[in-house]
């Protein structure tokens, strides 16, 4: 039997490369490993508008990050994630917490397998979240509250004031121009949906608004957030509210809605009112329409 032939008389070489197809165009590229934060860096002013809702992305998105110790993968597998909502539930997150924040590494994920970043991404499930009471403001309680703030900041109190009459979130009113403002209505354009949005105002919302325009970009844009929340906050202590970890600036938006509702405005209009993307979140409302349900009573009593 003849020798094998040496190994120089096959000059065949092999080469391997790993390569994933892009989801889109089916244009192949190599994929590699990134971090969350390189993602989140690369994606974030893409996906997310600036203002106070990308502020909490980022939040949300440092959180999970260190969470996951800065690993890197070209696949984000479900038992990462699963480990993930383990640990923020830990922490002491609630569900609807943290529905918040995986809607935020979804959107995120999502834009990085489009793009050829990662080429698999797991399967996001919504927590399950209970129904909690929504505190708002009885009319006394926004009587004293509004007094208390008026004697530390006059535009506090203006803005207080236009934030339960409109219903609109501190970021939105913050965020108006003059130009928003016509015909005894308001425009909101920075809105957390992207959506805008218009409602008439309240004579009293009117006249909250009608100050020298000077320099000031808008009514309220001699604000920020961090001032009005601690002229809020030191109010509050002095009324006796200062133990309700619920009266927040944003208990007016609800107490917007409740007296909406209360006063027999349908929820369709309330939603299209709040500016909310699905009727579901302002059913929350619902429960306060109890004198729709009056006439029930003269129907069952005929038959």
């Amino acid at each position: 039997m003849a020798p094998p032939p040496p190994e120089s008389a096959f000059p065949v070489r092999f080469q391997y490369d790993l390569n994933y197809a892009s989801a889109d165009n089916g244009i192949k590229r190599l994929v590699k490993e990134h971090s969350l934060r390189d993602l989140t860096t690369q994606y974030i002013s893409i996906l997310w508008d600036e203002g106070s809702h990308k502020t909490n992305v980022r939040s949300f998105l440092g959180e999970i990050s260190e969470i996951l110790s800065g690993e890197r993968f070209s696949v984000f597998t479900q038992e990462m994630l699963d480990s993930v909502i383990g640990t923020l539930r830990e922490r002491g997150n609630s569900n609807a917490t943290i529905n918040r924040k995986m809607a935020a590494l979804s959107k995120l994920l999502r834009k990085a397998c489009k793009m050829g970043d990662i080429y698999n991404l797991p399967e996001f499930r919504r927590q399950k979240e209970r129904q909690g009471r929504i505190r708002f403001l009885e009319a006394e309680e926004e009587q004293r509250l509004f007094s208390a703030i008026r004697t530390r900041c006059d535009d506090s109190y203006r803005l207080s004031v236009f934030l339960v009459d409109t219903g609109c979130r501190l970021g939105e009113a913050i965020g108006l121009s003059w130009n928003d403002l016509q015909d005894s209505r308001s425009t909101f354009w920075l809105t957390k949906s992207g959506r805008s949005r218009t409602v008439p105002l309240t004579a009293r919302a009117r006249e909250v608004i009608h100050i020298p325009h000077a320099r000031l970009k808008g009514p309220f844009s001699m604000h920020n957030q961090v001032r009005f929340r601690a002229i809020w906050n030191d109010a509050k202590a002095e009324v006796g509210l200062g133990s309700d970890d619920q009266v927040v600036p944003h208990i007016l938006r609800h107490t917007c809605a409740s007296r909406l509702v209360r006063g027999g405005i349908d929820i369709r209009r309330v939603q299209i009112w709040l500016g909310h993307q699905t009727l579901s979140m302002t059913m929350r409302y619902a429960h306060l329409a109890t004198n729709d349900l009056d006439s029930c009573v003269a129907v069952l009593e005929r038959h």
